[in-house]
């Protein structure tokens, strides 16, 4: 595939301002798609009961269609963007819709939980393809001034599908039967290819890049204290969203029926939220992320110590979700800047990073939940993995100073 992001100094990349100018409609396309496939990755909780009984397993089986999805996203992202490196942008975008819609399919045509598990990974796998190899066509499309606001446009889509496109996805299941929603992902997914396969190829321009050069671009201290941010802010606010329901239920006092109301807000919020870094982003990357996380911290501070407040704890987890999603483009966009014009693994391994981060705060949330500390052990947890993300960033932002040509 080609590399797409124009050459930049390695530095923090502030002097350029984005302006008011329009982002290209290839930007928002990819956000639309990026929405279609964030539907799919967490569409199976809302239908967790009906998936499971009919696959005729459990709900803790049923569950791991979850997980199966977030290992493609890991393992695909870096091997899937290397495999297709030789192949056109645009192509490689359209043969990733197709393979996803080809794994909805197959699954959503089988009673076999094995066949469904493959094809959940491999329909993460080209997730994550898409993510890498998207992030850097809206950026190269959008121009250097403006790559961290194309790459929240990306965000935004997965933030949105959260939002409304698994209720959405959810309430189709249960009225027309739970394989309903997958079939109606496979027949989207073949739409988009076909809108891709026209739209893209006078977008997907760019520098030819090689495996070789790929690999040499890794090759920087900075970068790998970008990919350590890029797992421990995930890891930060996860560990308490994740269990966002007891927490406000058995904690907090809230009503059941409340709780998808309070987890709309956080879905939100979390799109402003990405906004905000696309759009300030740009102007200073770090300056932006940095001062997010560290509200990251504050906020699971107070939860830890009011989070048995209803009304705290519901104004709480709403700005949580406004400030969760702010670095997250920034940290992508920033990877391809750093490394560029061979980029695209970099960003691969940012999203793997972020996906990593995921995994790791859903597991070490658990633990906490269940040790003496009970629900104050998450977002306590949450608080220090915060504070570690920041002081990693901090680095990289130090490191970057370090790096900016003088005068």
């Amino acid at each position: 595939m080609a590399s797409m992001v124009p050459s930049a100094p390695e530095a923090e990349l502030s002097a350029d301002r984005p302006g008011r100018t329009r982002l290209p409609g290839v930007v928002y396309l990819l956000g639309a798609v990026a929405f279609l496939m964030g539907t799919s990755e967490m569409i199976i909780s809302g239908l967790l009961p009906e998936v499971a009984d009919g696959l005729r397993v459990t709900d803790g089986n049923a569950g791991l269609l979850i997980t199966a999805f977030a290992a493609g996203m890991i393992i695909g992202a870096p091997v899937m963007s290397m495999a297709t490196l030789r192949l056109a942008p645009g192509a490689t975008l359209v043969i990733a819709l197709l393979v996803f819609a080809a794994g909805h399919a197959v699954a959503a045509f089988n009673d076999n939980y094995a066949v469904w598990l493959i094809a959940r990974f491999f329909s993460g796998a080209v997730t994550g393809t898409f993510w890498a190899v998207g992030a850097v066509l809206a950026a190269a499309a959008a121009g250097r001034a403006a790559s961290v606001r194309a790459t929240a446009i990306i965000a935004g889509g997965l933030t949105l599908a959260n939002v409304l496109g698994v209720p959405i996805g959810t309430a189709l299941g249960q009225w027309l039967g739970w394989r309903a929603p997958f079939w109606g992902l496979a027949a989207l997914a073949v739409a988009a290819a076909a809108v891709l396969a026209v739209t893209l190829p006078a977008a997907a321009r760019g520098t030819a890049s090689t495996l070789a050069a790929e690999i040499s671009s890794l090759r920087k201290a900075r970068l790998w204290l970008i990919y350590l941010g890029a797992v421990l802010l995930p890891a930060s606010f996860v560990c308490v969203y994740g269990y966002i329901a007891p927490l406000l239920t058995d904690r907090a006092g809230l009503a059941a029926p409340a709780v998808p109301l309070v987890m709309f807000g956080y879905g939100l919020a979390g799109v402003l939220g990405a906004v905000f870094g696309g759009r300030f982003g740009d102007r200073g990357p770090f300056r932006v992320a940095i001062p997010s996380v560290i509200l990251i911290a504050v906020i699971l501070a107070a939860l830890t110590l009011w989070g048995a407040s209803t009304i705290a704890a519901i104004v709480l987890f709403v700005l949580l979700g406004g400030v969760a999603m702010v670095a997250q483009p920034i940290l992508i966009a920033t990877a391809g800047q750093v490394t560029a014009p061979t980029n695209t693994l970099a960003i691969a391994l940012t999203v793997s990073s972020l996906n990593v981060g995921i995994a790791l705060g859903s597991w070490s949330g658990g633990l906490m939940l269940s040790s003496p500390l009970g629900f104050r052990g998450p977002s306590l947890l949450g608080t220090g993995v915060a504070v570690l993300a920041a002081v990693a960033l901090a680095a990289a932002a130090a490191s970057a100073k370090r790096s900016a040509p003088s005068g």
